[in-house]
């Protein structure tokens, strides 16, 4: 159980049954709930070596204190049961939708005695009609004025009819051209019923010949000088085009389809929906998710099924994704007990239905940008957030200029550090900088060490490069413009230099570190040591996203979906990514060259080798048994390896 959890159950004791399962912190809170076909083989995947798992992964698993599951007969129960308790329950690091899924229809209410067209997103009026779902509410709006000029039926609130129709008197609708019900005096409950019949029927089948029928009817109108009928019907027509050329067939006729495209990252997902029936497009809608843990696709896709259908929508016959989940059959059979019928999950590789999953997962990836540049690039949101933090950490301004910096390491080997500036709540990646550190005990150590190389230049903005650098950590600027050194041993020129000193000088309201008390200590004792007075100091710890301060004993903590902790996981996440960014091609190169010359390696094995052992250093020390392991390495090619390394006149690390 090396290098994972402590509470890892052993092999044995889980069963092979599908289930579901549930994390549980200390407090025996559910952290996250999951279903598998196979509880040993699922759960195996989150107690590997904690340095194996992702960042997210990880950091759901040491913050849970146990593993709880439950055995059921079937993947179709233990879909409906995680669907369940993930409904009651709302654990953190399960995937959050952001809006109500609420879709607008145009209803027709059949049961009463004058049938009334409206737009509602309420479900289960009884005898009523459905027609839909639409994007927006302003979609089915428009939609619905224009097929009033086609099947005249009544608008009007029911309270409105029954004054009408007691009183003899048109209601208001009906006075100002908007009602056509019997409560406009114009025709009668028969005459009426008979055009909501219309009505239905064209919505049923939306056959086009009515276009043909509707321009005879007009120029046998004209023919005769019935000029005002003419007009009605010229009015109708173009009321019809109007509505075809909004709903265009992009496949048969009798196709029913729901086309699901989706594009994610790590930290969130966006959807995009496109409801086919009878062949065309009668709704899109799309939506964003967070992500807590770093899902493959299908599963993905299985929570966005789960989440999408309900009381508001019924699957189609087929729906399309973008890849399948593990659990398909069970998501079927569960889909087919919504729709009364079966239900076909498939994912479509070419033709009609490709194109259409094409379009839908581009619009998708557009929607992903476009949430995360609004959130970000808001003057209103970012002001918001700005203000926010102010007040969460009793700032005296708001943080105008925020610094963050994160340490990355493989095992204590190529250690990195990054630090990533925000003006504005906007990133300013033209003064990142990255860091090398030759040495540290640990990453508060490389906290530290940072700190004080970067405050160096608010103490002391005119001591020289090699002063202001210190022994302890070096900045490597290669590739982001002016810097501290090329990595080659060359001085950099003066202009060089003067730019850097000058964009270094500048001054951040906030210093945040990736990490927790540990980290924020190590930050506040470099802060004080430096003696610059005046900027504030917080870090974001990844368990819960708690924001700690220097000698607090409680962290603060912010709203889930504020706009304050967005911007400080925004702030987080793009110091984490350009960090390890820089350790990994550091790692690369430094592999690369050692492993370069030896016969018979290519860069396909290189990377495998790096991915196997993660450094030179564990390389050295590998037996040639151990090198022979590594995919593509046989024992021939591992022991060239194993003398090639030692023939270099480096010994292997004790």
């Amino acid at each position: 159980m090396s290098g994972t959890v402590p509470y890892r159950p052993r092999a044995g004791e889980i069963p092979t049954d599908p289930g579901v399962y549930r994390f549980l912190d200390a407090d025996r809170r559910v952290l996250y709930v999951g279903k598998a076909k196979n509880l040993r083989a699922r759960l195996s995947n989150y107690f590997a070596p904690l340095r194996t798992l992702h960042e997210r992964t990880r950091r759901m698993v040491t913050t849970a204190a146990s593993v709880e599951w439950t055995v059921v007969q079937s993947d179709v129960e233990a879909l409906q049961l995680e669907i369940t308790w993930i409904n009651e329950l709302h654990p953190p690091f399960n995937v959050r939708f952001k809006d109500d899924k609420s879709y607008p229809y145009l209803v027709v209410t059949l049961a009463d005695e004058a049938p009334r067209a409206m737009v509602s997103r309420k479900r289960g009026i009884p005898g009523a009609r459905y027609f839909g779902p639409y994007p927006k509410v302003w979609a089915v709006n428009e939609t619905l004025d224009l097929l009033m000029k086609l099947f005249p039926i009544r608008t009007c609130k029911d309270s409105d009819y029954k004054r009408a129709m007691a009183s003899g008197r048109p209601c208001f609708a009906g006075q100002i051209g908007k009602c056509f019900g019997p409560c406009s005096g114009r025709v009668t409950v028969e005459e009426h019923r008979a055009n909501v019949d219309r009505f239905v029927a064209f919505m049923q089948n939306q056959d086009q010949r009515i276009l043909g029928d509707l321009t005879r009817q007009m120029q046998s109108a004209a023919a005769v000088q019935d000029y005002e009928t003419a007009a009605r019907r010229r009015d109708q027509l173009q009321a019809a085009t109007a509505f075809f050329e909004k709903s265009a067939v992009v496949l048969g006729a009798k196709v029913d389809l729901d086309v699901f495209g989706i594009d994610h990252d790590e930290l969130a997902a966006a959807v995009h929906l496109f409801v086919v029936r009878g062949g065309r497009v009668r709704g899109v809608h799309s939506w964003t998710v967070d992500k807590e843990l770093d899902v493959p696709l299908g599963d993905l896709v299985d929570s966005v099924l789960q989440n999408a259908y309900g009381d508001d929508l019924t699957p189609a016959r087929e729906v399309v994704v973008p890849e399948l989940p593990d659990d398909a059959e069970a998501l079927e059979t569960w889909l087919g007990t919504l729709a009364s019928r079966k239900v076909r999950l498939r994912v479509a590789h070419r033709g009609d239905k490709a194109a259409l999953l094409t379009t839908a997962t581009q619009n998708a990836r557009q929607s992903l940008m476009l949430y995360k540049t609004r959130r970000s690039a808001d003057f209103t949101t970012r002001s918001r957030a700005l203000e926010d933090i102010q007040e969460a950490l009793g700032m005296a301004d708001a943080p105008l200029r925020i610094e963050c910096f994160d340490v990355s390491h493989l095992s204590g080997t190529n250690i990195v550090a990054s630090m990533v500036v925000f003006e504005d709540g906007l990133p300013r990646k033209d003064e990142y900088r990255r860091f090398t550190i030759p040495s540290s005990s640990d990453d508060t150590d490389s906290i530290h060490q940072v700190l004080t190389r970067r405050l160096a230049y608010l103490a002391k903005p005119g001591r020289d490069d090699a002063t202001a650098a210190g022994p302890a950590a070096t900045a490597d600027t290669s590739g982001l413009g002016p810097g501290v050194g090329n990595g080659d041993g060359e001085s950099p020129d003066a202009a060089a230099v003067s730019e850097r000193r000058r964009k270094f000088a500048y001054r951040p309201n906030l210093l945040v570190v990736d990490g927790g008390e540990p980290q924020v200590a190590a930050a506040a004792r470099a802060l004080e040591e430096s003696g610059v007075e005046g900027i504030y100091l917080c870090g974001i710890a990844k368990r819960l996203e708690e924001i700690w301060t220097p000698d607090a004993d409680f962290p603060v903590i912010l709203p889930r979906n504020s706009d304050a902790l967005f911007l400080f996981q925004r702030v987080r996440d793009e110091a984490h990514r350009f960090a390890i960014t820089h350790q990994r091609q550091r790692r690369k190169r430094d592999i690369g060259s050692v492993l370069s010359g030896i016969p018979g390696l290519g860069p396909a094995r290189v990377k495998e080798l790096l991915k196997h052992f993660g450094s030179v250093k564990r390389l050295r020390a590998a037996s040639e048994t151990d090198i022979a392991e590594v995919k593509g390495i046989g024992p021939t090619l591992a022991a060239t390896v194993h003398a090639h390394l030692r023939a270099d006149g480096v010994s292997a690390p004790r």
